[in-house]
């Protein structure tokens, strides 16, 4: 899928998010998640009304749909980046670090959110540095560096390599 251009990848089944959200300041947040339904997901009419909708429900935005993007504070921001990738239905949903500057309540909300949308049986892979997010969350971690896996499997297994420990703590605990 690497050659192919984002709206094709999207309308495969393929969505993503972005470490540093950018929502559309100017949109409302109900817009923001339909500009992620139409043009990623090729919806139209009341279809991507309701993709939009049950994006927002399902991040925890749906209170806020008529508020400007631009007033929102970090962590909704984020939310409204993951409502705005799960407006176009994908079935497999990329997370770049979408915990990077949160706090550790707000990483707790953005777990739960993160849990539901995987009960729903979007599958995700998550490239995130704060391991504990990972545990939390995971059925299987891979752990990558250099280019090539360390270990795959369940993340205790993983987290309990001596390749994986000797690569990121020296040898350490994690």
């Amino acid at each position: 899928m690497t050659g192919l251009p984002p709206p094709l990848r999207a309308r495969m089944g393929l969505g993503r998010t972005f470490q540093v959200p950018r929502p559309l300041g100017d949109l409302t947040v109900f817009e923001n998640a339909l500009v992620g339904a139409m043009q990623a997901g090729g919806l139209r009419g009341r279809h991507a009304c309701a993709a939009a909708y049950q994006a927002l429900a399902l991040t925890g935005m749906a209170g806020q749909a008529n508020t400007r993007a631009s007033s929102l504070r970090l962590l909704d921001r984020k939310r409204l980046e993951l409502a705005r990738a799960l407006a176009m239905q994908p079935r497999v949903l990329l997370l770049d670090e979408i915990a990077g500057g949160l706090s550790d309540p707000e990483t707790e909300i953005l777990i739960e959110t993160i849990r539901s949308v995987n009960a729903c049986g979007t599958t995700i892979v998550w490239v995130e540095h704060v391991i504990r997010l990972l545990t939390a969350v995971s059925t299987r971690l891979v752990c990558l560096a250099d280019g090539r896996v360390l270990a795959d499997g369940r993340p205790a297994e993983v987290l309990a390599s001596d390749e994986v420990r000797a690569a990121f703590l020296g040898g350490g605990v994690l």
